[in-house]
C-alpha cells in the first residue's frame, strides 16, 4: 500500500457509552427485539450525557474510561453509580451473570462492553469513593453499638468482663500508647495483665457490623465471605444466630451441605457461591477481600460496598502500596501468603505495581542474594523460591531495582523494620550512596497496625515483671496472637502457653498448648496441639501473665482467670469483688 493510499483509510467510527450500575452492582440495560442492549450509547457524547441526566438524575461523576472495539467501531466507555430508580420505564437492571449467561441474548455492542468491563468489575462497588476515602471508617465510641455484647446470656459470657473493663479503665490513659501493666491479687495467685489486650477497634467494628446486619435482615440469607475474625467462639456464636460462611480462611469454598469443597469433588458438588442471588447479603470481613472475590460478588448482583467491613488500617496498607507503585517501586509484602489479609493486599497491590510476598527475614536474605547478583542462574532462583508469591510477568532485572516494604498488619513491627534494613544494606552494597533511596518503607510506619503494635508494646512492658508462666489466648489461626506468644516464649521459654480458652487448661499437670504452623511439622505446613506440664505437684503461690490477641473477647480472659483460680482451694483466694475494689482505688 502506498503512502497516499494509507492516508485515505477511514478510521472506525467512535461510539460513546456510559455503563450505569445500582448499589447492588446491576447494570442498567434495555430489552428490545428480544435482546438486551446498552442503555446509554450513541455516537454523540452529549446525547449520552443528557440521557444519563434524564434517566438517572442522581449519579456519580463518570469514571474508569476504557475503549473496546466492535465491528461497528470503537466504544469509549465510562462507568457511573446511580442512586434511585430510573425515570424511564423501558430501563431495567440485570446482573452481569445473567447478561453473560449462555441463554441470554445480548447485542454485539453489549457483549463487547461486558468483555471490556471484566477486569474492572472489582471497582464498580466503590465508584462513589475518592482515592483518599476509606471503604469503612471506624465509628467513634459514642456511635458504636455496644448493646450487641449483651444480646443475651451467651453474648454476655463471651464478650463481657467486669475485670477487663476495670483494667482498661485504670490502665489505658491513651488508646495508642502502652501503659504500666495491672496486677490482680487473688491471694494464692497474682495476675499481671498488660494495659492493652484483646479486641482492637477494627475487630469491634466488624463484629458489631455482623450482629447488626443479622438483626436488620431477618428474612434474608446473610453470609460472611470467610471467618469474621480468627476466633472460633465468636464465629460459632454468629453461626448459631444464622450467619453462614462462603469459604474457609484459606479460600476453599463450602458446599451447600456445609462441607469444604476439594478438587476430588469435581463439578458434582454445588457450592454456596453458586446459590447467591441479589437478595442475599455477603459481609466482607476485617481482613478484606481479593479483587477476584469482589468480582464474583459483583457478577451475582450482590451489594458489596454496603457490607464491606475491611479494617481501615488494612486498607491503609493498600493505599501505601498504591503510592509506592506510582513512585516506581516494586512492593515487597511482608506477610503469610496463605493469610486472607496478605492475599487481599497482594491482589490490591498488583493493580499498581509488581509485587512479591516474603514470609520472614530468611526469605528476604534469599531475595537479597538475588538482588545482589548479576549471575543469571542465581537470578533465575527467584521463580522457584517465590513461586505463586509474585505478580504475573515479574522481571527480575527490571523489578528488583527499587523496592518498598509493606506488611501484614498483624506481624511484629521490629521484624518488618529488620527486613527494610537488610534490603537497604543489600542495595548500599550494590549501588553505594544511592542504595537507601532504592528502598522504601523504613521511615513510614503507616502500614503497621497501631492496635497490634500497642498490644505488643504493652506485653513487652508486662514481661519485665517477675513471672511464673504466661498464657496467650486466641484462635489457632490468629497471626497476631502467635506474635504475642513469640514474645512470651522468648522471655519465658517453656513457661508460655498458646491457648484457645479456659478449656485448654486441664489441670496443674496438663495444658493443651497450640503449636502455630510456623513452628509446626513440615516446616510450617499445619499446626498441632501438644499437652505441656504446668505445675505438677507444685502448690506454691504463682504470678501469671495473661493477655489476649486482637480477636480475643474479654469474657474469655475472665474465664481463663477463673479456671486458673480453681487450681487452688477457695480459702486461699480473695473474692473477685475485693480485687475489683483494689482496681477502683486510686
Amino acid at each position: 500500500m502506498s503512502t497516499s493510499d494509507a492516508s485515505t483509510v477511514t478510521p472506525p467510527p467512535v461510539w460513546h457509552a456510559i455503563l450505569a450500575f445500582d448499589f447492588s452492582n446491576r447494570l442498567a440495560v434495555r430489552h428490545r427485539d428480544g435482546r438486551y442492549q446498552p442503555c446509554l450509547l450513541d455516537k454523540d457524547p452529549s446525547i449520552v450525557r443528557n440521557e444519563l441526566e434524564r434517566v438517572f438524575p442522581e449519579h456519580t461523576a463518570p469514571s474508569e474510561r476504557f475503549t473496546v472495539a466492535t465491528a461497528e467501531g470503537v466504544i469509549e466507555t465510562h462507568l457511573v453509580q446511580i442512586d434511585g430508580p430510573p425515570t424511564d420505564s423501558t430501563v431495567e437492571f440485570a446482573t452481569i451473570d445473567h447478561l453473560s449467561g449462555p441463554n441470554t441474548a445480548i447485542s454485539t455492542a453489549l457483549r463487547a462492553l461486558l468483555g471490556g468491563l471484566e477486569p474492572r468489575l472489582h471497582t464498580i462497588p466503590y465508584l462513589h469513593l475518592d482515592a483518599t476515602d476509606f471503604i469503612y471508617k471506624f465509628r467513634p465510641e459514642k456511635e458504636r453499638n455496644t448493646g450487641i455484647y449483651a444480646l443475651d446470656s451467651t453474648a454476655s459470657v463471651l464478650y463481657q468482663s467486669k475485670l477487663c473493663a476495670a483494667i482498661k479503665e485504670r490502665a489505658r490513659a491513651q488508646e495508642r500508647t502502652a501503659g504500666q501493666p495491672v496486677t490482680l491479687n487473688f491471694g494464692a495467685v497474682e495476675y499481671v495483665i498488660p494495659s492493652h489486650f484483646g479486641f482492637c477497634l477494627g475487630v469491634k467494628n466488624a463484629i458489631e457490623r455482623a450482629y447488626e446486619t443479622l438483626a436488620a435482615n431477618p428474612g434474608r440469607r446473610v453470609f460472611m465471605l470467610s471467618e469474621l475474625i480468627h476466633n472460633p467462639f465468636v464465629n460459632a456464636d454468629l453461626l448459631q444466630r444464622g450467619l453462614r460462611y462462603l469459604q474457609t480462611d484459606k479460600g476453599a469454598p463450602y458446599t451447600v451441605d456445609g462441607k469444604t469443597w476439594s478438587e476430588n469433588d469435581g463439578a458434582s458438588a454445588r457450592l454456596l457461591w453458586d446459590t447467591l442471588t441479589p437478595e442475599d447479603i455477603v459481609i466482607i470481613p476485617a481482613f478484606g477481600a481479593t479483587d477476584e472475590d469482589k468480582a464474583r460478588l459483583v457478577r451475582k448482583g450482590i451489594a458489596v460496598c454496603a457490607y464491606d467491613a475491611t479494617c481501615m488500617l488494612v486498607e491503609k496498607v493498600w493505599k501505601a502500596a498504591r503510592a509506592y507503585g506510582r513512585s516506581g517501586y516494586t512492593v515487597v509484602i511482608h506477610g503469610k501468603a496463605e493469610h486472607e489479609e496478605t492475599k487481599a493486599t497482594f491482589s490490591n497491590t498488583r493493580r499498581h505495581a509488581p509485587a512479591v510476598i516474603v514470609r520472614n527475614l530468611d526469605e528476604v536474605r534469599a531475595l537479597g542474594e538475588i538482588i545482589a547478583s548479576d549471575d543469571p542462574r542465581i537470578r533465575a532462583r527467584f521463580f522457584d523460591l517465590f513461586a505463586g508469591k509474585h505478580t504475573p510477568g515479574f522481571d527480575v532485572d527490571r523489578d528488583l531495582e527499587r523496592v518498598a516494604v509493606v506488611n501484614q498488619t498483624t506481624l511484629l513491627m521490629n521484624e518488618t523494620l529488620e527486613i527494610v534494613e537488610h534490603l537497604k544494606s543489600v542495595f548500599r552494597t550494590r549501588h553505594g550512596a544511592d542504595g537507601d533511596s532504592r528502598v522504601g518503607g523504613g521511615a513510614r510506619r503507616d502500614t503497621l497496625c497501631y492496635a497490634t503494635q500497642v498490644n505488643q508494646d504493652a506485653l513487652t512492658r508486662a514481661l519485665e515483671e517477675p513471672l511464673d508462666a504466661a498464657f496467650v489466648i486466641g484462635g489457632k489461626n490468629s497471626s497476631n496472637t502467635y506474635q504475642l506468644y513469640r514474645l512470651c516464649e522468648h522471655r519465658l521459654p517453656g513457661r508460655a502457653f498458646f491457648i484457645q480458652s479456659e478449656v485448654s487448661i486441664r489441670s496443674r499437670d496438663e495444658v493443651e498448648h497450640y503449636v502455630f504452623p510456623a513452628h509446626g511439622p513440615g516446616g510450617g505446613h499445619g499446626g498441632h496441639s501438644e499437652v505441656h506440664a504446668l505445675w505438677p505437684g507444685d502448690l506454691a503461690p504463682k504470678r501469671v501473665l495473661i493477655t489476649g490477641g486482637a480477636s480475643c473477647p474479654d469474657g474469655l480472659i475472665q474465664q481463663v482467670i477463673a479456671r486458673i483460680n480453681a487450681l487452688w482451694p477457695p480459702e486461699q483466694l480473695r473474692r473477685i469483688d475485693d480485687v475489683l475494689a483494689d482496681l477502683a482505688t486510686p
